[in-house]
């Protein structure tokens, strides 16, 4: 029996002993800001953002190191003291042993419920932990059962260890900060409003206050409490050992203040005594707010196990809503494993980068490329304000086609570096445009391209290479003209700056450079002479498209010519000459930046759709073909593939160096994707990827190969252990975009086999030791690493519904052309989806009785109920864009038969 079980088709698991594996948490969170971690003994931790936290921060070697968990104990008369959760001295002493507890823990989305089982003490406990919709809090609620056969006496106590202010202040003046607590027992429970706050923002007048308040099912207040951890763990003892349980101490009453202490939410309950078969429960509320009224409000809307049980009702359905998309391939385990890929996008957006265990970097935002690939998620489920968040983002490009790296708080504002870094990653101008086009393929909105957008501007000019010392905070952060006034351009004059500046902006191999890193964060270390060859190809890609679409705009909307501005006529430049000029095109973006050092004239000019599209087309045909040339490489035997970058002494990266192979995949997928690699060298790649990248013991497709060196004129990825994150892991992120490259270009085994790796991986918990869900990376032992917060969860679904599925838009058509492997349909020929677009929602079901594979079927018949305006283009039903429109919030079943 697999260890990991789902137990319906909404993605809830059961793992039995889950306290027995490392590094496991689930996110606990809502959208009033609590965001929280929450482990199979209900430790992890409990936050608002960098500054507020409520239990102690913890990294994932906090897990098993750190005593500060959300803990529940139950005092028992006459034989000893039982924590419910398994924090206790006694339960660790037991683990592995025959007298370790039974203990179930069943999760879905948000939630997580562990049953333990004592026979030592005859009890047996539900404990339950989630977040309620309307409040920045966590919910504990603990039901207790007498399993025995003689009555029990029980003094239950809660106790949730209240940190109580800045993640800074974990080394920066922990002591001295505990100093700043005020801390007041009410007759609920615990409250802790430090004075102040000192950290990085300096000294400030404190606002927040933390909580822990507790009930029993019935709404009854406790007993009385121990709000600091000296009368809680008491002299000598700890918080699985804490002596005021143990030696079940009086505590302090209602009314009690005490101040610069470290705070615990401990609450003891009235004793009672349970007979045979009789239950008892408890309800423990985990919060943080500025208005100390609204503590009484959540007191009073969770008062009675009846009301947790609705609240917990409501939050399970809220979130299942959430996710709107169900997949049906006939393996149940895979379909309720993509409902929680299909989840991470949601959670990215609650916690950005930051905030669980692993990802303890950052201070909560996303940047710039994760914006826009968490875009790609939201437009398949829930397109809803997708085209105001699309403009909102075109608001951090710069006139330079550089971009800000930060996003702000509020949608549509945005800082260059917190840290006041100048760093230009060379990739941030190519996922605006992919994210754009599946927008328009999604919506049929092509006549966004022509809406006005403002431009972000700050210090940074020249794309990072000079400080505009004229700018000061008072100019603001949006690029204005010689007369003072807002400058506006096109969506579409947005993206041709961030491409042609980037075609212009090439190092000594007529490769775009590489500046402070690209998609690899970790190739840091070759700012002056570092080329990538990986996003040469996507950015060539890029403008085949954007050419493409161009077009399509013209027949669409009747127009034929667009408003650039003026300054930026240089930039579509093309000379027969210019191309493979390096320091030509150096000089020409050159003086184009520094045109727009400070501000633009504000002058525009019309520039003919054809021409523009010719000079796209001429750019992008000259790239592919100049890396065809240039960049295939080989092993010096039987293996050819295309070098992904140039290194910081311009020496060329992949191939065979000292009888040792280089390979990286990154070069590989953007060659494939963008149309650069021809079939060939498709099926070339392929070979070599399998024979020097593919490891399934490790989770499939490594990132490189060994280069056995610590190559630090490239980047700090080298010295990493090999297997490990950037140097050499199966990065998942990068293994989907391979899959859905290869899907794009009609290899469909090839990327099934990719795609189909990464999950089987996850899903052999033996191997894998995470929940279901695709982690960032497995590690050399195949162990998934920093699970839930990342881009690979968009793209796997992107990759599943509009290639593996088929269903797609197209200029707001919805496409039919499923590429479905035999092994993906049921046992009777089944596989379907169910999905929204446009407004309705869509029940695809594909019917191949034969159960061939794909090449040998093809679509015979395609109905819909109720009837749509459906017709066959070459293997593709379409429906149409008018016939779809005439209805809004309908549901339609669409059977396809497949022979």
């Amino acid at each position: 029996m697999a260890a990991v079980r789902f137990l319906d088709k909404d993605g809830t698991f059961t793992l039995d002993k889950a306290e027995n594996y490392s590094y496991l948490y689930l996110p606990v969170a809502n959208e009033k800001g609590l965001k929280a971690a929450v482990t199979p003994d209900f430790g992890g931790d409990s936050k608002v953002d960098q500054n507020t936290f409520l239990m102690e921060p913890v990294s994932a070697e906090n897990l098993h190191n750190n005593r500060s968990t959300r803990n529940f104990w139950c005092q028992i008369k006459g034989i000893g003291s039982w924590s419910v959760t398994g924090a206790s001295a006694e339960a660790e002493l037991n683990r592995f042993t025959e007298e370790q507890e039974e203990s179930t823990l069943t999760a879905g989305f948000m939630w997580q419920t562990v049953i333990r089982s004592s026979e030592k003490y005859g009890l047996s406990a539900k404990v339950t932990s989630f977040a309620p919709l309307a409040h920045a809090a966590e919910i504990m609620q603990v039901e207790i059962c007498n399993e025995s056969k003689a009555a029990r006496t029980i003094t239950p106590v809660a106790a949730v260890p209240i940190y109580g202010r800045s993640a800074d202040n974990i080394r920066d003046h922990r002591h001295v900060t505990s100093l700043l607590h005020r801390i007041t027992v009410t007759t609920n429970g615990v409250c802790v409003r430090p004075t102040m706050s000192f950290d990085e923002r300096g000294h400030k007048k404190n606002e927040m206050v933390y909580y822990v308040c507790g009930m029993d099912g019935e709404g009854n207040s406790p007993r009385d409490f121990y709000p600091t951890v000296d009368l809680f763990i008491g002299e000598g003892g700890s918080f699985t050992h804490p002596r005021a349980v143990l030696e079940n101490r009086d505590g302090v009453k209602a009314g009690y203040h005490t101040e610069g202490k470290e705070a615990v939410g401990g609450i003891r309950f009235e004793e009672i005594t349970l007979q045979p078969g009789e239950a008892k429960t408890y309800t423990v509320i985990i919060g943080v707010t500025e208005d100390a009224d609204e503590i009484r409000k959540v007191a009073a809307d969770y008062a009675t196990s009846a009301q947790v049980n609705k609240e917990l009702q409501k939050t399970q359905n809220y979130w299942q809503k959430k996710v709107n998309v169900k997949y049906y391939t006939g393996n149940e385990d895979f379909d309720n494993y993509m409902r929680w890929v299909s989840f991470q996008p949601i959670l990215r957006r609650i916690y950005g980068c930051s905030f669980l265990p692993h990802h303890d970097y950052g201070k909560g935002g996303r940047g710039w490329r994760d914006l826009w690939q968490d875009c790609l998620a939201l437009l398949l489920m829930n397109p809803s304000g997708v085209r105001q968040m699309i403009l909102d983002n075109y608001g951090g490009v710069r006139m330079d086609g550089s971009n800000a790296t930060i996003i702000g708080e509020k949608q549509g504002v945005f800082i260059a570096d917190r840290n006041h870094i100048t760093r230009v990653w060379m990739d941030h101008g190519f996922w605006p445009f992919l994210t754009t086009k599946l927008y328009i393929d999604q919506t049929g909105d092509i006549e966004i391209l022509l809406k006005k957008v403002s431009y972000f501007k700050d210090r940074q000019v020249e794309r990072g290479t000079a400080i505009d010392e004229e700018w000061d905070s008072a100019y603001g952060e949006i690029q204005k003209t010689e007369d003072n006034a807002v400058y506006y351009g096109s969506v579409l004059e947005h993206l041709l700056l961030q491409n042609l500046c980037a075609f212009y902006e090439v190092g000594d191999h007529n490769i775009i450079r590489l500046r402070g890193a690209d998609w690899n964060d970790a190739l840091d270390m070759a700012e002056e002479k570092g080329e990538s060859v990986a996003f040469t190809c996507a950015y060539a890609g890029n403008l085949r498209q954007l050419a493409d679409y161009l077009k399509a705009l013209e027949k669409q909307c009747g127009c034929t010519e667009i408003e650039i501005l003026e300054e930026m006529q240089m930039l579509l430049s093309d000379e027969d000459t210019l191309y493979t000029d390096i320091r030509a095109k150096q000089e020409l973006l050159k003086t184009y930046t520094k045109k727009c050092r400070h501000n633009v004239s504000g002058r525009t000019v019309a520039v003919a759709i054809d021409e523009l599209t010719e000079s796209l087309y001429s750019k992008a045909d000259w790239m592919m073909e100049y890396i065809r040339q240039k960049e295939w490489v080989n092993d010096g035997a039987d293996h050819a593939w295309f070098n992904s970058y140039y290194d910081n002494h311009g020496n060329r990266v992949e191939g065979k160096y000292d009888n040792n192979v280089r390979m990286m995949l990154t070069g590989q997928v953007f060659a494939i994707m963008s149309g650069t690699a021809d079939e060939k060298q498709v099926q070339a790649v392929c070979e070599s990827a399998d024979t020097y990248l593919y490891d399934k013991d490790a989770g499939g497709y490594r990132l490189n190969t060994n280069f056995h060196e610590n190559k630090f004129d490239l980047g700090r990825m080298f010295g990493f252990a090999y297997g490990e994150k950037e140097n050499g892991a199966v990065f998942s992120h990068m293994t989907v975009m391979y899959a859905n490259a290869l899907y794009q270009r009609g290899f469909i085994r090839e990327g099934y086999k990719a795609l189909q790796t990464l999950a089987d991986t996850a899903l052999d918990f033996d191997t894998s030791r995470i929940y279901p869900g695709i982690p960032e990376y497995f590690n050399a032992e195949g162990r998934g690493m920093y699970a839930y917060l990342t881009g690979a969860a968009s793209w796997y679904m992107l990759t599943l519904i509009t290639e593996v599925f088929g269903v797609k838009g197209s200029f707001g058509d919805l496409v039919i052309e499923p590429k479905l492997v035999k092994e993906q349909f049921d046992d009777n020929g089944n596989a379907g989806m169910h999905l929204e677009f446009a407004g309705n929602t869509f029940v695809i079901r594909y019917h191949n009785a034969e159960k061939k594979d794909y090449g040998a079927y093809q679509i015979s018949e395609v109905a819909a109920m109720p009837e749509l305006d459906i017709r066959m283009e070459g293997k593709k039903a379409v429906i149409s864009k008018t016939s779809i429109e005439k209805s809004n919030g309908g549901c339609y079943t669409v059977n396809v038969i497949l022979k």
